[in-house]
Formats: structure tokens, C-alpha cells, sequence
């Protein structure tokens, strides 16, 4: 038996570290389970999208507080449809937000664009004080700037402001969930 519980130790030492990737991020206000739902929702629903769709489509899957941002393309409005329908058919997502646009999937230049208009927004929150920048999620596509999270109306004025400032940014839309 005392060995029995000497095993049961060592196996909960080795798993332990695992745990620290799923702690809560700083600033987020989102739970544990909440972060870990939501990343659930994206890894599922992005992996039936591909799956059925792997010529048809590039989207991008954010889900934030069970809150579900579909962005990208897609080569037919049925086609768009259907990724909306899978998104929402999957476990916990509250509601869905479907910006996907339908026509020709973007080049690799449009991408790495919209990944250094990301990554310069980003960078832009992180200097800003009184922003929590790590409750504001941002994505771009096609240069049109996605911010999402859980946020007061003066933070989501701010980092709008400051998304909408960026090079190369046609339009931002606010997704938000207001705290105040």
C-alpha cells in the first residue's frame, strides 16, 4: 500500500508541470475553464472546417468567452453557410459572429499583411497603460481589424483608437463583451 501511494505521488509530480500551460493569462478575465472552453471550440471547429473544406476555405476560429469570431474566406456562399452551421454545432458555443467573405482565398502576401498589422496593433495595446492588453484578442483580415474580448467601453474606445491608427487597417470592428 505505502508504495501504492509513493506511485500516486510521482505521477501527480510528473503531471503538474502540464497544468501550468493551462493556468488563467494574466489579465485575462476569462475563468480557467472558460480559457480552456473556448480553446476547445477553436481546435474542434477549426478541425471540421478544414477537414470538409480543405480547398473551399481558409477562416480563422476565435472564440472568447463562448463568443465565436469566423473570419476568412470562403469560395461559395454555401459554402460559407455550412462553416457557420458546423462553428455553431459545436459544444458551448454561445453565439457566432460569421465576417467570412466569399470569393478568392487570400495569397501568402495578403496574410503575412494582415499577421504585421496584427502583430503592430498588438505591440501598440502592450505600451498602453491603462489597457489590459492580454483581455484584448486581435485578428486581421484583409486589413480589416477584429478586436475582440472582455473589456470596459473605455478600454474598447482605446484599444479601437489605437487599432484604427495602425498602418494599412481599412476598417475595425468591435467585438467585444462590455464589463461596466
Amino acid at each position: 500500500m505505502r508504495y501504492l501511494n509513493i506511485l500516486l505521488l510521482a505521477v501527480l509530480f510528473a503531471a503538474l508541470p502540464g497544468c501550468a500551460n493551462k493556468a488563467p493569462k494574466t489579465g485575462d478575465l476569462r475563468s480557467a475553464g472558460t480559457q480552456l472552453e473556448d480553446e476547445t471550440i477553436e481546435k474542434t471547429a477549426t478541425t471540421r472546417i478544414e477537414e470538409k473544406y480543405e480547398n473551399s476555405a481558409r477562416v480563422n476560429v476565435i472564440s472568447i468567452n463562448r463568443f465565436v469570431l469566423i473570419s476568412g474566406e470562403a469560395t461559395t456562399e454555401p459554402i460559407k453557410t455550412d462553416i457557420e452551421r458546423i462553428v455553431r454545432a459545436v459544444p458551448n458555443v454561445k453565439r457566432t459572429a460569421n465576417e467570412v467573405s466569399v470569393g478568392a482565398l487570400a495569397n501568402s502576401s495578403s496574410r503575412r499583411r494582415d499577421s504585421g498589422i496584427t502583430r503592430d496593433i498588438r505591440s501598440d495595446l502592450n505600451k498602453n497603460k491603462s489597457l489590459r492588453p492580454k483581455s484584448i484578442y486581435v485578428v486581421a483580415d484583409k486589413g480589416v481589424v477584429y478586436l475582440l474580448g472582455l473589456v470596459t467601453h473605455a478600454e474598447a474606445a482605446t484599444a479601437s483608437e489605437i487599432a484604427s491608427d495602425a498602418d494599412d487597417v481599412k476598417r475595425v470592428v468591435r467585438v467585444f463583451e462590455y464589463i461596466d
